[in-house]
């Protein structure tokens, strides 16, 4: 299943129109990234919001001097700022981590969401709290868990949602992402991000080999990680609604 309509049918349940739309939506104006390049840069003017079809991506802030802190992940079926047409310019840079490939979706897209399709544009009002409760536990990251903790939370919180849109594989995941870029993301250094992880590799919480991911029990990783997946939202009620009501 399309990654997106998986992820929006925890929030809301889609009619076969739903799906279909949204099926149409992920087919056209689609592009390629390679690994390490900028979907779109801060100062750019937006112009369309961007779906990710595979692939992983970041949001990130930069300083004159290089210094990079990466603040969200994107990840399959993820849209990059659902309200991009209002701003002037880009006030931060999407770049990719692995090889990418996205659909370019148009204010006409959403303005025919909005106009007959309740069910998408209530999951994707969805979608938005969601992402608002990731960037307020992503704060609570940096400001107050320990390194351990900061770490766990962080490999906790990228299962989660990898498995709410069917791409983990029992205890296993794909995970092309360095150690630069867990530095970035935790604010924690290179050499402080490379001793937490083989603390969380003795202590068996993590198996990390080439790009996979394995977690031997989530339970365990979750709690070190002092992590509840509440803030994700996964078994919200609009599940249940009939799309037909």
């Amino acid at each position: 299943m399309n990654p997106l309509i998986r992820k929006l049918e925890h929030f809301a349940r889609l009619s076969p129109g739903d799906r279909t739309i949204l099926t149409r939506a992920a087919a056209e104006r689609v592009r390629k990234f390679s690994p390490r390049v900028d979907i779109s840069r801060e100062g750019d003017r937006p112009k369309d919001v961007h779906l990710i079809l595979s692939g992983w991506a970041c949001r990130y802030k930069q300083l004159e001097d290089g210094r990079r802190q990466i603040v969200s992940f994107f990840l399959p079926g993820d849209m990059c700022d659902l309200n991009i047409f209002i701003l002037k310019e880009m006030d931060h840079s999407i770049g990719t981590i692995s090889d990418v490939t996205i659909a370019d979706l148009p204010r006409e897209f959403f303005d025919e969401i909005g106009a007959g399709y309740p069910r998408i544009a209530t999951a994707l009002w969805w979608e938005t709290l969601v992402n608002a409760a990731i960037q307020r536990e992503w704060t609570m990251n940096l400001g107050q868990r320990t390194a351990s903790e900061r770490m766990a939370h962080l490999l906790c919180e990228i299962f989660f949602r990898l498995r709410l849109a069917g791409l983990t594989d029992e205890q296993s995941c794909e995970f092309p992402l360095t150690q630069a870029d867990l530095a970035e993301a935790t604010g924690l250094s290179k050499v402080h991000v490379n001793r937490t992880l083989q603390e969380l590799r003795a202590a068996k919480l993590i198996v990390l080999k080439g790009k996979t991911l394995s977690v031997p029990s989530l339970e365990r990783l979750m709690d070190t990680g002092l992590f509840n997946a509440n803030y994700l939202h996964m078994e919200h009620e609009g599940s249940q609604l009939d799309a037909n009501e």
